[in-house]
């Protein structure tokens, strides 16, 4: 005869391979680029770099983070194109052959190299130390965007802050370069890091570089870096100082 095992003997047992589950499973909205497969149904950050860069090549998607038809469409285009197997799925493989095609400066189907960007005037920092003065010769959208940034160079850090809207009480990394994009009139939602992996165009600007990876960004307006982190208060502030590139995708807005 055979007793049931009582609860409180499976529920220890139960809860380890519960939290055990929970500690290897990816936390979606948070996933990099290339970090996990990418098919219909899937949502994230890494959906919406795949997307910004499908879009970069010219084919039909909304950048919005949802995995949906469209997207699926697109990305079967793409594996056409690339004699890949085409059934609308991204594996860890075509991830890494994306990646490599946008930071090598493809663009709808062409691999033209990048060029240098030309030297230009340099933005310096005021007598207060908080704002930043644009050169004379950047154009009318660099000198937007230096002024945005000197807006909020008196405010908080904040994680998540000015992703729901440019206006905010605080500001995280990302929040803090999305207004500096914004305010030249190069971005109409803010995004998060991750996202800005996939912003614009390869490489470096001749006025603006915005420099990502999934856990931090920053940006380099006209040589001087506007940062959340380095020497002084933490929160958005111009920093003097430079900071290194490596392990950063590197980006810049068109045009500048």
């Amino acid at each position: 005869m055979s007793f049931p095992i009582a609860p409180s003997r499976r529920a220890p047992a139960l809860i380890g391979a519960l939290a055990t589950l929970i500690c290897v499973l990816p936390a979606t909205a948070e996933a990099r680029f290339g970090d996990r497969p990418l098919h219909h149904g899937k949502r994230g950050h890494d959906v919406r770099v795949l997307q910004a860069w499908l879009s970069r090549a010219g084919f039909d998607v909304r950048v919005d983070g949802a995995f949906g038809r469209r997207t699926r469409a697109a990305l079967r285009a793409w594996e056409r194109r690339h004699d890949r197997r085409t059934d609308g799925r991204l594996s860890h493989a075509e991830a890494s052959l994306l990646r490599r095609q946008v930071e090598g400066g493809e663009s709808r189907g062409s691999a033209a190299p990048q060029e240098e960007p030309a030297p230009t005037g340099e933005a310096t920092l005021s007598e207060d130390g908080r704002t930043a003065i644009a050169p004379a010769d950047a154009p009318p959208q660099v000198k937007e965007a230096i002024a945005a940034a000197n807006e909020i160079t008196r405010k908080p850090y904040s994680y998540g802050g000015g992703h729901a809207d440019f206006t905010d009480d605080g500001y995280d990394c990302s929040g803090a370069v999305s207004v500096v994009l914004h305010g030249a009139g190069k971005l109409d939602t803010p995004m998060d890091s991750s996202g800005l992996e996939g912003y614009g165009r390869s490489g470096r600007g001749r006025w603006i570089t915005v420099y990502a990876h999934g856990s931090h960004a920053f940006v380099v307006v006209a040589g001087l870096r506007f940062d959340t982190s380095g020497d002084g208060e933490e929160g958005p502030r111009w920093r003097p100082e430079s900071r290194s590139g490596a392990g950063y995708t590197v980006r810049h807005p068109a045009g500048l």
